[in-house]
């Protein structure tokens, strides 16, 4: 069933649109969360609340692109699911590295002036992804959108570990240095 028969069944509120989306999208949503979680009853209890978020903001929302607007859904839960936790144990996953790694580029939230500044920071982040080279933006993506683990990166896109660190690095560095000529102190 293609995107736009999906997106007609919950806004005509068929509960077809949930088993759809679930067909459709609940490995994808899986491994969002699961990268995020590494838990599997977390990570299904946040796929399983993906399909009510989605049934709860479409209508009056109109997804461009469904895929992506689960996704998000998914991976927001599961980051919110992540910090509920409070613990973060060494070896507990990929999202604490995550983190860290991007500390250096990325300024803290509590130092900027909320929602403006936010957005602002967004549409960076969204032109900085967008300049870099198709395989760069991809693996930057993996990492730090998805949450995949270096490894599962390097085989996905038949890359040496250390060039997908070497990718991971150079672009950190390019978003800092493209953060700071926006006068962001990071």
């Amino acid at each position: 069933m293609e995107d736009a028969e999906i997106i007609r069944l919950y806004e005509e509120r068929d509960q077809q649109a949930i088993s759809r989306s679930q067909e459709r999208y609940g490995g994808y949503c899986y491994s969002i969360g699961y990268n995020i979680l590494y838990s599997k009853e977390d990570t299904e209890e946040c796929v399983n609340e993906t399909w009510l978020k989605a049934w709860n903001a479409i209508p009056p929302k109109k997804p461009g692109k469904l895929s992506v607007f689960l996704g998000s859904i998914t991976r927001n839960l599961a980051l919110d699911r992540y910090k509920g936790r409070k613990r973060i144990k060494r070896g507990g996953g990929e999202f604490p590295q995550i983190l860290e790694e991007l500390d250096e580029c990325v300024p803290d939230r509590s130092t900027t002036d909320e929602e403006i500044d936010r957005k602002l920071l967004g549409e960076i982040l969204s032109r900085f992804v967008a300049s870099l080279s198709e395989q760069d933006r991809a693996v930057f993506l993996s990492r730090y959108w998805y949450a995949m683990p270096i490894k599962s990166i390097s085989e996905k896109f038949s890359l040496n570990e250390n060039t997908v660190k070497s990718v991971l690095f150079r672009s950190r560095s390019k978003l800092k240095k493209r953060l700071e000529e926006e006068g962001i102190t990071v």
